[in-house]
């Protein structure tokens, strides 16, 4: 058994700090979820007492302030090149990769009352590179709104197709529709029983926001900046 000499000196090799209490938040979350997370749960994991961990994070709304700047510091610089699209791109989807080894991060980001010291720093870059790739300061305020959090990695769907409120029914996304929903929304039931799922790629607890609907969408979306671009688009009417 562990004698309180021996714990403080324990503790004295690894002193609190911010950082640690961030690094240890996110993987307590990666490990039991978000909802689990608390304060008094966190402070079991750093081995100290509660009231230890506010002397660097006032609260818990701050503590989920500083995991959303720990996950979005994980997101990948912008790669160089002119193709401005590529570039784009590909720091869209490392932010993906990101959530998805966070499968709790897009919900905390959507939480926030506004945006945290990274997340306006990726914004900023990511406006830059849309700049560089000569879109206007207009048509680049307008891209921005319009990827909204896609920017982020992630995307708002319609409705969630995993559970049994999905358009596929009670059998889920993977079985056949629902009879009654098939009779009444022929439509929805039709797109339910041609999609394919992948649930490994799933970023925001929505069935349908699988890897290819992500990219799907992307791209159609840089396309279309990019033509935007070439006509010289601008929003003044």
């Amino acid at each position: 058994m562990r004698t309180n000499r021996q714990e403080a000196t324990s503790t004295q090799r690894i002193p609190l700090n911010r950082d640690r209490v961030l690094r240890a938040a996110v993987a307590l979350a990666d490990a039991t979820g978000i909802d689990a997370l608390s304060m008094r749960r966190l402070a079991q994991e750093l081995d100290v007492v509660p009231m230890a961990l506010y002397k660097h994070v006032a609260n818990k709304e701050e503590l989920l302030d500083g995991m959303t700047d720990a996950v979005v510091g994980e997101i990948d610089p912008p790669a160089a090149g002119p193709d401005w699209q590529r570039v784009v791109r590909g720091r869209i989807l490392s932010a993906r990769r990101v959530l998805l080894r966070h499968p709790w991060a897009a919900r905390v980001i959507e939480s926030r009352t506004g945006p945290t010291p990274a997340v306006l720093a990726y914004l900023d870059s990511m406006a830059g590179i849309f700049r560089e790739g000569g879109l206007s300061a207009d048509l680049t305020h307008h891209v921005m709104h319009a990827m909204g959090s896609r920017l982020l990695g992630f995307s708002q769907e319609l409705f969630d197709t995993s559970g049994p409120s999905g358009p596929s029914g009670p059998s889920g996304p993977s079985g056949p529709p629902d009879p009654a929903l098939a009779a009444h929304y022929p439509h929805i039931a039709e797109l339910a029983a041609t999609a394919a799922h992948d649930d490994g790629s799933t970023v925001g607890g929505s069935g349908c926001d699988d890897q290819f609907e992500f990219e799907f969408a992307l791209d159609l979306l840089l396309d279309g900046f990019e033509a935007l671009r070439r006509r010289g688009w601008t929003s003044a009417r």
